[in-house]
């Protein structure tokens, strides 16, 4: 895949289900959005955070999601560079009182693209 045009669609429709699965609580379309040895390390409100795929989609599953506690869907995609078959989008993920800011790693892996790492913030 060297085609910026071409990446740049489908990581955007990629990261629109990054979205759609956060905001739904839709862990199995957010499981797909991600390679499985992914991780999501940051830190929220100056407090380290990691968690492995497994324990980020657990999560997802024990809350209730925005959706459904009435929030209004606010996550757009801030950047993205694309180089060969890498790149890193920055989105922001304003959800639960909190105005998250992720800056995501992606990947060709088996022919499609994938968050191999997920790096979040929370910002006042």
């Amino acid at each position: 895949m060297d085609n910026f045009s071409t990446s740049a669609a489908l990581i955007t429709a990629l990261i629109m289900n990054y979205f759609n699965g956060i905001y739904n609580g839709d862990a199995a379309l957010l499981e797909k959005t991600f390679h499985p040895k992914a991780l999501i390390v940051g830190d929220i409100k100056g407090m380290p955070y990691f968690k492995t795929l497994d324990q980020y989609l657990e999560g997802v599953k024990g809350r209730k999601s925005p959706h459904e506690l009435g929030e209004k869907f606010n996550m757009e995609i801030i950047s993205l560079e694309v180089i060969n078959n890498t790149a890193v989008a920055k989105v922001k993920v304003p959800i639960f009182e909190y105005n998250y800011y992720d800056q995501l790693s992606l990947a060709v892996v088996d022919g499609k693209w994938v968050i191999v790492n997920k790096l979040l913030t929370h910002v006042n």
